[in-house]
């Protein structure tokens, strides 16, 4: 037992020294992920700010002005007044000078005072739909918080009051960055592993492992085990980053995110070795392990897009992919602060992934061997 434990130390020592002076493992440990955190954490924003909004106002009085000031005030519109004529409001969206236009009629103010109802109408560039529902709710809740300025104390008929939990301002960094952690501990942990062996292969070392009285089990664990405690350490990094960066709230276990962490680098790392056993050199295992991770997480996983939402034949396929389970976890411990029991189904998914992936890592290890 001790002879065995000290042939898995010898290699797990060997591997990390390989680690450190590989400026290529490095780079990708240390830098990627904080370059990658920063720049998806900033880039994806569901948020549209500075909306340009061209405002025609027909009516030009007092109340009409002051409906403009509340969209001035608003953070989402950057409003400006368009005295071109009415015939020509399409060369605003031909030009993206505006993302919408807002026209107040001549009878504004005889409607509000005789009806206590008057419309406005607006305009949207439909280009991209995504945006465009956006800007209306945004300018939805500017005219509702309008009416009730104006309407003092006069009730609505009927008045909804939304309260929104685990994100009540509605940032999207709360969202993506939890996803991020995700993408980047399964990229980097499958991209790191799938290079131990194919390199032991390009470098002519795998013979002298070979020959020496280590079985394929200990010479699996002795290169995973360091891959373990330098993700679980880019873990605490990636986390500690989204946090100070985003402002992003962690009110739940962090013992329990720390060790779910764990089994998910364990199935990451379980990933890559699998990889590593199917190609002899580490140029086509590193394109290998991206196209496995990167587009599989970004697109199937939760990550930006509802799982919901896809086709049924893609909904099976995300069935496969490890980091639809983690944002769960990841999203739910953070956010929710859901304990062990409400995630127990994606903690029982990866352990059944990262046992199935070992053994299937170890078989195909042993194959090569015997050849």
């Amino acid at each position: 037992m001790n002879s065995r434990i000290s042939r898995i130390w010898a290699i797990s020592r060997k591997e990390f020294l390989h680690i450190i002076h590989d400026p290529r493992s490095l780079l990708i440990i240390f830098a990627m992920p904080v370059i990658q955190l920063t720049m998806f954490g900033y880039a994806l924003n569901l948020e549209i700010q500075n909306i340009n909004l061209a405002v025609i106002d027909q009516a030009r009085t007092p109340l009409s002005r002051d409906l403009i000031r509340q969209f001035s005030g608003s953070p989402f519109f950057s409003v400006f007044y368009y005295t071109g004529k009415y015939s020509t409001i399409e060369q605003i969206f031909l030009s993206r000078t505006a993302r919408a236009v807002l026209i107040i009629e001549k009878d504004f103010d005889r409607h509000y005072q005789q009806n206590f109802y008057t419309p406005v109408q607006l305009l949207l560039d439909g280009s991209d739909p995504n945006a465009a529902t956006l800007i209306k709710n945004y300018c939805n809740t500017v005219l509702m918080e309008f009416n009730q300025r104006i309407s003092g104390p006069l009730p609505l008929p009927i008045e909804v009051k939304p309260r929104i939990w685990y994100n009540p301002d509605l940032k999207s960094a709360y969202f993506f960055v939890p996803g991020l952690v995700a993408l980047l501990l399964v990229m980097i942990s499958a991209l790191l592993t799938s290079i131990t062996i194919t390199r032991e292969k390009e470098m002519g070392t795998m013979e002298q492992i070979l020959v020496s009285p280590v079985r394929p089990l200990e010479i699996i664990l002795g290169k995973v085990l360091p891959y373990i405690l330098i993700a679980f350490l880019e873990a605490i990094l990636i986390l500690a980053l989204g946090m100070l960066l985003f402002n992003v709230p962690f009110i739940g276990d962090a013992v329990l995110l720390l060790l779910l962490s764990v089994l998910y680098i364990i199935t990451a790392l379980s990933l890559g070795l699998m990889i590593s056993t199917l190609v002899n050199t580490q140029q086509v295992a590193m394109m290998m392990a991206l196209v496995i991770t990167l587009l599989p997480t970004i697109m199937l996983s939760g990550f930006i897009f509802p799982v919901r939402s896809m086709p049924v034949i893609l909904q099976y396929i995300s069935y496969i992919v490890p980091a639809k389970y983690f944002l769960v976890i990841i999203r739910g411990i953070m956010l929710k602060g859901n304990t062990i029991g409400q995630l127990l189904p994606q903690v029982l998914f990866l352990l059944i992934m990262s046992l199935i992936l070992l053994s299937s890592a170890l078989r195909k290890f042993r194959l090569n061997l015997e050849k």
